[in-house]
């Protein structure tokens, strides 16, 4: 089985930071992509940022979040982090973890999704 935790969600304030953290466990033989979505109330799931395994990390980030946002990730520990700075009200919502990931060498990459952590930013 394979879990996705992620962490550090909570309140902020306007113009505040906040960091996420999301460890993939369980029979992982490589992961591809991990990335976040959030999805606000009465809203679809949407892409915040991604990141690949490739050396150095081939990153995407929505337009929303440009150079607020960034994405890392420690392929040791599968795991993969979202420094937001400069958090606006409209970035609350609840925000996921996502990886694409093979179990075995001969498995197919499957998207798994952890149980996603609120960030709220209000004054």
């Amino acid at each position: 089985q394979v879990q996705l935790v992620e962490s550090g969600g909570g309140l902020v304030q306007p113009g505040g930071s906040l960091r996420l953290s999301c460890a993939a466990s369980g029979s992982i033989f490589s992961i591809k992509v991990m990335a976040w979505y959030r999805q606000a109330p009465g809203k679809q799931r949407e892409l915040v940022a991604s990141i690949t395994s490739s050396s150095g990390g081939t990153t995407n980030y929505a337009d929303s979040v440009k150079d607020r946002f960034t994405i890392f990730r420690d392929n040791a520990k599968n795991t993969v982090y979202l420094q937001m700075n400069s958090l606006k009200p409209e970035d609350t919502g609840v925000y996921y973890c996502n990886a694409e990931l093979q179990i075995h060498a001969l498995s197919y990459y499957l998207t798994y999704w952890g149980q996603g952590t609120q960030v709220t930013v209000s004054s």
